[in-house]
C-alpha cells in the first residue's frame, strides 16, 4: 500500500513538471514560427520571382555584344552630324557572373524578415517575467509540495522512511532536469531548478536524521556534505557563480541543520575551514569574485556566534588557532589575486582590511587585559606578516609600486602603531608615536615615498595632541618626564625638518606648507615647555620673598621676550622669513601681556622691570631690522 501511495505522489508531482516542460516547448516553437514570418516570406518570394522573370526577358532582348570602344569609320566627305541613336547609348549588359552574384545576395535566397523590436536584457519586463517569476514560481512549487507532503504525512499515507525517500528522490531528479533545461537554452531557469533540488535534498536529509531519526546524525551530515560537493561540481561544470553561491549556502547551512545545541568547536570549525578552502579554490580557478567575501561573512557569523555562546578562557589556545587559520585562508586568495593583477578591485581590498581587523578584534577580545604582552607580540607579528607579504608582491611595471603592496604595507604600519598603546601607557605612548613618526618621515624622504611621510606627519600630530590632552606631572624643574617628553617631540619635529631640507627640490606645494606648519609647531611647543617649567617653578616656592603669582607672570613675560629675540637673531642670520615672523608674533604676545596685564596687576617694581626689559629688547630688534633693510638697499 505504501509503495502505491509513493507512486501516486510521484505522478502528482511529475504531472505539473511534464506540463511545464511541454508548455515551454510549445512556446518555443510558437516563438520560432512567429520570428520566421511564414506568410510574409511567401508573399515576398512570389514578388521576387516575378521581378526575376521580368529581368530575364529584358536581358534576352539586348544584343549579345556591344563594342566597348567604338572607333568612327574614316570618310573623305563631310557628313552631317546626326543625333545618336538610342541603341548606341544602351549600357552593356552585366556579365552573367555579376547577375548571379546579385541573385545570390538578393532577397530571394535571404528573405527580409520582419525585425521585432529589440528588448534590452535588463528591461523591467524581462526582469520580472524571466527572473522574478522564475524564483517566485520555484518558491511556490516548493511550498506547495511541502504542504502536500505534510498533508500526506499527517494522514499517515506515507511512513517516515517513505517520506524521506520521496524527498531525496525528488531532489535528486531536479538535478538532471536542471541539466536538460540548460541544454535547451534556459540557463537561468535551470539554475533555479538546481537550487530547488539542493533545498529539497537538504531538507529531506535533515528530516531523516533530526526529525524522524530514520538514520543517524553522522549519516545525515555526510549526506549533506555530499549534496554540497555535488552542487559545487555542477557549478564548476557549468561555470556558474550563482550555482556556486547556492552550494556555499548549503554548505554553511549544514552545521546548523545537524546541530544538537552542544559545544562541538573542533568539529564545527574544522568543517568550516575545509568548506572555505574548497570555496576559495573554486573562486581562484574560475575567478569568481563574490564567493570569498560572502563566505567570509558567513564564517564570522559562525565564529562570533559560537564565541558568544560557548567561549571560556580555558578554550583560548584552540580558539585563537582557528581564528589564525581563518585569517590565513582569507588572506591567501587576495594575495594570489594581487599577484595575478597589480590593481586589486575594491572588494578584494575591503576583504583584506576587514579580515585583518576582524582577527585583531578576536585577539583583543580573548587576550585583553590579562595577556597584554602576548597580545602585543601577536599584533607585532601581524604587522611583520603584512610587511613580509608587501615585500614579496611583484611589481607589474618596473619602477612602480603595486597598489596591493601599498595596502599590505599600510596595514603593517597600522598594526605596528596599534601595538604601542596596547603595551605602553601614558607618556610612553606619546614618545613612541613621536619617534615612529620621525622614522617614517626620514624613511619616506630617503625612499621618495609620499605615503610614508604622510603617515609620519599624522603620528607626529597624534603625539602632539596627546601631549596637550594628557598632561604629565613635573615634580621638579626641568629634570622631569614632562619636559623630557616635550624635548623628544621637538627633536623628532626638527629631525623631520632636517630630512626634508635634503629633498627640498622634490617637495610639492602642499607638503611644503605642512613642513612650515611643523616648524611653527616645533617653536610653539618649545615655548610651551619652557613656559610650563618656569610657571611651575615660581609657583611652587617664593623667590627672595616675592609673591608667587607676580613672579610667575614676570617670568613668562621675560621668557617670551628673550625667546623672540633669539628667534629674530637666528632668522636674520639665516635669512629665514618664517623664523622672523614667528619672533614678531611672539613679541606681539609679550607686548600685549605687558601692556594689558602686567601694568595693571603687577607691583610697581615688577612693572618697571617688565617694561624696561621689553623696551630694550624691542629697540635691539628694531635696530637689527634697520640694519637688515640698509644692507638690502646697498646690495640692490
Amino acid at each position: 500500500m505504501e509503495i502505491l501511495v509513493v507512486l501516486i505522489v510521484c505522478l502528482l508531482i511529475a504531472g505539473p513538471i511534464i506540463a511545464i516542460v511541454a508548455y515551454i516547448r510549445v512556446q518555443d516553437l510558437t516563438a520560432k514560427l512567429n520570428s520566421v514570418g511564414l506568410q510574409e516570406s511567401v508573399r515576398r518570394l512570389n514578388s521576387l520571382e516575378q521581378r526575376l522573370s521580368s529581368l530575364d526577358k529584358k536581358l534576352a532582348a539586348l544584343p549579345t555584344s556591344v563594342p566597348t570602344h567604338p572607333a568612327p569609320a574614316p570618310t573623305s566627305e563631310p557628313t552631317s552630324i546626326q543625333p545618336p541613336q538610342p541603341s548606341a547609348v544602351v549600357p552593356p549588359p552585366r556579365p552573367q557572373t555579376e547577375s548571379r552574384k546579385d541573385m545570390r545576395t538578393s532577397p530571394l535566397t535571404q528573405p527580409v524578415m520582419p525585425h521585432p523590436q529589440a528588448v534590452a536584457p535588463d528591461h523591467l519586463e524581462n526582469l520580472i517575467g524571466g527572473h522574478w517569476l522564475n524564483r517566485i514560481g520555484i518558491l511556490a512549487v516548493f511550498i506547495g509540495i511541502s504542504f502536500f507532503l505534510k498533508y500526506a504525512f499527517d494522514n499517515n499515507w506515507i511512513g517516515p522512511s517513505g517520506r524521506v525517500a520521496i524527498g531525496i528522490l525528488l531532489g535528486a531528479l531536479m538535478l538532471p532536469w536542471s541539466h536538460w533545461l540548460l541544454s535547451r537554452g534556459y540557463p537561468y531557469f535551470s539554475e533555479g531548478i538546481a537550487a530547488l533540488g539542493q533545498a529539497i535534498l537538504l531538507l529531506s536529509l535533515w528530516a531523516g536524521c533530526r526529525y524522524y531519526a530514520v538514520f543517524s546524525r553522522e549519516v545525515g551530515f555526510a549526506g549533506m556534505v555530499l549534496v554540497t560537493i555535488t552542487i559545487a561540481a555542477v557549478a564548476l561544470g557549468r561555470d556558474s557563480q550563482r550555482i556556486a553561491m547556492l552550494s556555499m549556502l548549503g554548505g554553511f547551512l549544514t552545521p546548523l541543520l545537524v546541530s544538537t545545541g552542544r559545544d562541538e568547536q573542533i568539529a564545527l570549525f574544522t568543517y568550516i575551514f575545509i568548506l572555505c578552502a574548497g570555496l576559495l579554490i573554486m573562486a581562484w580557478r574560475r575567478d569568481w569574485r563574490w564567493l570569498a567575501p560572502v563566505s567570509f561573512v558567513l564564517t564570522q557569523l559562525y565564529f562570533w556566534g559560537w564565541y558568544d555562546t560557548f567561549y571560556q578562557s580555558t578554550k583560548l589556545e584552540p580558539t585563537l588557532a582557528f581564528a589564525t587559520l581563518f585569517l590565513v585562508i582569507y588572506s591567501t586568495l587576495p594575495v594570489l589575486n594581487s599577484i595575478r593583477s597589480d590593481s586589486p578591485d575594491s572588494l578584494s581590498g575591503f576583504l583584506i582590511t576587514l579580515n585583518a581587523f576582524n582577527y585583531l578584534a578576536a585577539a583583543y577580545a580573548m587576550l585583553w587585559p590579562q595577556h597584554r604582552w602576548p597580545l602585543t607580540l601577536l599584533v607585532l607579528a601581524l604587522s611583520a606578516a603584512h610587511l613580509t607579504v608587501s615585500g614579496l608582491l611583484p611589481a607589474q611595471k618596473r619602477g612602480e609600486i603595486p597598489l596591493s603592496r601599498l595596502l599590505f604595507g599600510g596595514l603593517a604600519l597600522t598594526f605596528a602603531t596599534l601595538a604601542i598603546p596596547i603595551r605602553l601607557d601614558g607618556k610612553w605612548i606619546t614618545l613612541a608615536f613621536a619617534v615612529e613618526g620621525a622614522i617614517l618621515i626620514w624613511t619616506g624622504f630617503r625612499a621618495l615615498h609620499l605615503r610614508l611621510r604622510q603617515a609620519g606627519y599624522f603620528l607626529l600630530a597624534l603625539a602632539a595632541g596627546r601631549l596637550l590632552l594628557f598632561p604629565i606631572d613635573a615634580p621638579q624643574f626641568l629634570f622631569n618626564a614632562r619636559f623630557a617628553t616635550y624635548l623628544v617631540l621637538i627633536a623628532c619635529m626638527v629631525a623631520a625638518l632636517l630630512a626634508a631640507r635634503e629633498q627640498a627640490a622634490t617637495l610639492g606645494e602642499q607638503e611644503t606648507s605642512a613642513l612650515a606648519i611643523l616648524a611653527v609647531l616645533a617653536n610653539a611647543y618649545a615655548v610651551l615647555a619652557l613656559s610650563l617649567e618656569f610657571w611651575d617653578y615660581f609657583g611652587r616656592s617664593a623667590v627672595l620673598g616675592v609673591d608667587r603669582h607676580l613672579a610667575q607672570h614676570l617670568a613668562l613675560s621675560l621668557l617670551w621676550t628673550l625667546y623672540a629675540s633669539v628667534l629674530i637673531l637666528i632668522g636674520v642670520k639665516r635669512q629665514s622669513a618664517l623664523l622672523r615672523w614667528q619672533a614678531l608674533v611672539l613679541f606681539g604676545l609679550a607686548v600685549a601681556k605687558v601692556f594689558l596685564y602686567d601694568i595693571s596687576y603687577l607691583d610697581r617694581f615688577y612693572r618697571i622691570v617688565s617694561l624696561l626689559i621689553l623696551g630694550v629688547l624691542l629697540l635691539v630688534v628694531s635696530f637689527l631690522y634697520q640694519k637688515k633693510i640698509s644692507r638690502e638697499r646697498s646690495t640692490s
